[in-house]
């Protein structure tokens, strides 16, 4: 009993020389262990931690046992060893970026009348399509910038109808094969080509049309709809992850959820986001105006 108690002195008297820099240090590096734990989990990368888990252990161990020879080779190969992950994890690390990158720029809208209308719009354009059996893929654009994706196709910048979303899928339009992205509740591009996801673990009845849409969601924060051609199934990637078989009102449902922030339901996040924005964009017309001047 004694020991237990000295142990929890000892632990409380370490407790209490915790500062707020401290408490801020501990959090930040929990944070990215998370992320790292995260990171590995959402690019199937596990194997490869646990190479570098026991390459580590046996590092530790080398140096334990005073192993001078394998001590010194295994250090080299971790020094090498960062420089190839880099390499090998690129795009998985510069997608990580992109997401630090967006969180100061919001994803979605407040409940504005013109995304509402873009949504049941793109809804019953799906959902009409479904019926016909006309493959479609639709994109949601966030706060990950797809310029480049946009690049790839034909700029359109038009109202969101549902009329004109089945005419660009319509299988005899030049269109028709590519993906079309919707920017600020305007569609922005068609005919666009996107990457198709490295997954080896996805269901074989899906082609290239969902593979596009996987790969997109894995590589930026986009809404992926897909509307299969062959059945009719509707689809929904987000994040990497495919939400298939989908009726009009649950796609409805999770078009608002992630597209529209109602103002009872934000977050701190989201106020933060929006308190950034303003400071943004208020130094950024303050600059115009000196220029001006």
């Amino acid at each position: 009993m004694d020991a237990i108690a000295n142990l929890l002195g000892t632990a409380i008297s370490y407790i209490k020389t915790i500062g707020i820099t401290d408490a801020i240090d501990i959090l930040i590096v929990a944070y990215l262990i998370y992320e790292v734990i995260d990171f590995v989990r959402r690019t199937n990368s596990r194997n490869v931690a646990r190479g570098i888990l026991l390459l580590v252990g046996v590092f530790l161990l080398s140096y334990v046992l005073d192993l001078t020879m394998i001590n010194f080779l295994l250090r080299r190969a971790l020094e090498l060893g960062v420089i190839a992950l880099v390499i090998l994890f690129q795009p998985e690390l510069r997608r990580m970026l992109e997401r630090v990158g967006s969180t100061f720029t919001s994803n979605r809208s407040s409940s504005t009348p013109v995304m509402e209308s873009a949504i049941s719009q793109v809804v019953q354009a799906c959902v009409d399509m479904s019926a016909s059996r006309t493959g479609a893929l639709i994109i949601f654009e966030r706060a990950v910038d797809l310029s480049s994706i946009m690049n790839t196709g034909t700029i359109v910048n038009a109202d969101v109808t549902t009329e004109l979303t089945k005419n660009l899928f319509y299988n005899k339009a030049p269109l028709h094969d590519g993906a079309v992205i919707i920017r600020e509740a305007r569609i922005a591009a068609a005919g666009c080509v996107l990457p198709l996801t490295q997954s080896q673990n996805l269901s074989k009845d899906l082609g290239m049309r969902h593979r596009a849409g996987i790969g997109l969601s894995e590589q930026s924060d986009a809404v992926v709809i897909i509307v299969s051609e062959e059945t009719g199934a509707i689809s929904l990637a987000l994040d990497g992850a495919l939400k298939r078989h989908l009726n009009g009102a649950t796609l409805m449902e999770l078009l608002h959820r992630e597209l529209i922030v109602d103002e009872e339901k934000k977050t701190w996040k989201d106020r933060m986001k929006e308190t950034w924005q303003h400071v943004w964009k208020r130094e950024a017309n303050g600059a115009k105006t000196s220029d001006k001047k």
